[in-house]
């Protein structure tokens, strides 16, 4: 049997509410960031570093973004769409592809914008043998109110004037082995959230590809999605990079 291409899922079918009222009439993958949408971005992105087929899960507004991608040719990928009848989360859509997911494959949201090198994070999580590699990137966060901890009395202990918290948060990009299915049934809604707490409760080591030197661009609120823009017409080069050797 000839090995199955390299493979990436693009989970399509949520509804966009953070981003209403623009995604009542548009689903989220078809937002525009420049001249295209961020669904067509990715697919190039895919594409570049050698991913050959993406399977697509689409429910919300799903027959538009079939319209607007097509069969994938036009970024040299093919594209499969596969349609969830109910929402299923997350990971859930996995087993409505099972019979043509590879061993080893990538799971991503289909909002995710970044210059994250998927073959690099394909490759990290195949090598290590693990069911779950998440890629991640550091976040601040800004409290811009003072803030008070409190003893079981009610006294307080201590206070922070508008403090900023660092974290370390998952991009919405997966490596994962075929063995994941094996945490959820087939049908059942199940989200990633779901999926790190089960795999952390067994024992099961979930891995982390660090993207912290590169870029990604949170658009879950108009505001981070005015700032995506701005930020991505800046750095257009860095999300494109083959328009370097285009230029070349």
């Amino acid at each position: 049997m000839s090995a199955l291409p390299r493979t990436a899922v693009m989970l399509a079918g949520g509804l966009g509410s953070r981003l209403a009222p623009l995604t009542a009439v548009i689903p989220k993958p078809l937002v525009p960031i420049d001249r295209e949408s961020i669904a067509e971005i990715l697919l190039q992105q895919l594409a570049f570093r050698g991913i050959q087929r993406v399977l697509v899960s689409i429910g919300y507004l799903g027959h538009l973004i079939e319209a607007v991608l097509g069969d994938g040719s036009r970024f040299g990928l093919e594209l499969q769409y596969q349609r969830e009848d109910h929402p299923l989360g997350t990971v859930g859509p996995l087993w409505l592809l099972a019979d043509r997911l590879p061993e080893h494959f990538l799971v991503l949201n289909g909002d995710v914008l970044s210059d994250i090198d998927f073959a690099a994070l394909l490759a990290a999580h195949t090598a290590s043998d693990r069911t779950l590699t998440v890629a991640t990137y550091p976040k601040q966060v800004k409290v811009d109110l003072g803030v008070m901890e409190t003893d079981a009395s009610g006294h307080v202990t201590a206070f922070i004037e508008k403090p900023v918290y660092d974290y370390v948060v998952s991009m919405g990009v997966y490596a994962m082995s075929k063995r994941v299915l094996d945490y959820f049934r087939p049908g059942e809604s199940f989200g990633f959230d779901q999926l790190m707490l089960a795999m952390l409760q067994r024992g099961d080591p979930v891995g982390t590809f660090d993207w912290g030197d590169g870029r990604w661009l949170d658009i879950g609120r108009p505001v981070d999605f005015a700032l995506a823009q701005e930020s991505f017409q800046t750095d257009r080069a860095f999300y494109k990079p083959w328009l370097a050797k285009e230029e070349a």
